[in-house]
This record gives C-alpha cells, sequence and structure tokens, in this order.
C-alpha cells in the first residue's frame, strides 16, 4: 500500500502563506531517515530540517508541495487555505498513494473521505507525516527568507511572520506589508485606521 502523509507549516503567523507538503515514503528511506533524526518538524532545529529534507532529496523520496498565499488566506480562511494547498500537494505527486494520512482533524476536500485519515498529531508518530511536516516547514522558511530580501525591515528572517514582540512593534511603526494576513490579529483594524488617517489628512474636515 502507497501511504502519502500530508502537513502544512505556516497556520498561526500573521504574514506570508501557508505551505503544505505531501511525501511518500519507503520503508527503507524511513529507515535510512528516521537513523539519522527523522521526527515531527516542531522538534527538530532549522539545520537538522534542512539536512533532512536534503537527504529526503538524495533517497529519491516522492514529494510535492503548494503554497496558499496570503491573499488566498484573507480571501477565504486559514483552514480553507490550508486544504486547498494540501490538496494541490497531492495532486502534483508523481505517484498515486492509496491512503492519504492528513494531520490534523479535517479531511481534504476533492479526495474521497475513505482514501484519508486526518490524524491530529500524525506528524510525531507517522513517518511519511514526519518528513511532510519537514519538507513544509523547510519550503516556508525559504519563502519566508525570500519576503525578508522584500521587505527586510519586519524581521521576517527571525520570527517567520509570527506575531512576536518585535513583529509588533514593527507593525506598530510601518503598519501592515503586502505579505500581511489582514484578517490576522487585529490587522484589519490597522488598515482600517491607516486608511481612515490618510483619508482625514487629503481631505481634513470629511
Amino acid at each position: 500500500m502507497i501511504i502519502a502523509g500530508v502537513d502544512e507549516a505556516g497556520r498561526g503567523p500573521i504574514a506570508g502563506p501557508v505551505v503544505a507538503s505531501a511525501v511518500v515514503l519507503t520503508p527503507s528511506q524511513f529507515r535510512v531517515l528516521r537513523s539519522e533524526g527523522l521526527n515531527d518538524s516542531k522538534k527538530l532545529s532549522a539545520r537538522a530540517r534542512e539536512r533532512l529534507f536534503a537527504r529526503m532529496k538524495e533517497l529519491g523520496v516522492v514529494w510535492a508541495a503548494q503554497a496558499a498565499s496570503n491573499v488566498r488566506i484573507d480571501r477565504t480562511n486559514i483552514l480553507k487555505a490550508t486544504l486547498w494547498a494540501m490538496e494541490r500537494a497531492v495532486a502534483r505527486l508523481t505517484v498515486r498513494p492509496d491512503l492519504i494520512v492528513v494531520d490534523g482533524n479535517s479531511y481534504i476536500p476533492g479526495i474521497p473521505v475513505g482514501r484519508q485519515r486526518a490524524i491530529p498529531r500524525a506528524d510525531a508518530a507517522v513517518p511519511s507525516v514526519m518528513a511532510a511536516s519537514v519538507a513544509a516547514k523547510v519550503l516556508r522558511d525559504k519563502v519566508m527568507l525570500a519576503l525578508h530580501r522584500l521587505f527586510p525591515d519586519y524581521g521576517f528572517a527571525s520570527h517567520k511572520g509570527y506575531p512576536t514582540a518585535s513583529h509588533r512593534c514593527m507593525l506598530d511603526m510601518l503598519g501592515p506589508s503586502s505579505v500581511h494576513r489582514v484578517t490576522f490579529g487585529g490587522l484589519r483594524n490597522k488598515v482600517r485606521e491607516e486608511r481612515e488617517f490618510s483619508q482625514k489628512t487629503l481631505f481634513p474636515g470629511e
């Protein structure tokens, strides 16, 4: 039976995309990766995740990924955007899995329920989901580093878009960028306040 593990990275941040990954591991690939430290990505350092992802590619592991932008997240919501990315990641696999194991408690739309299992904390128990969690996290971190080069003042390289104190401070000073999720964490109000301030400045007395 071919099992694909599916996981995401980036549901909690207030900037940047959410990234979903789907991975198919053979038993021999899992043994190698497990011996080299494969685990839930949250339990690994950034360096360990990058090393394991590079090893996955060396071993010929079948994987695919899809990002959902902050625009899609704001237009739908984070859950729908995540499930859309997961569906696209599975569709991009070069093999057709018999079973899809999803980390969490939501099923992927567009895929028959009989072909998938939604298992909370699967990223700590199911080999292919562990690998998917690593791939998704590494790929999203790369995106946030690229966004840091475009918007260096926000510090994306350090916090990856999560609402840290320093990130909030820069938002207070600069307002949201074009890659912030304006429906998250009060950012919609911040955008509204900025627009009202701009209008009052341009049209005093309005």
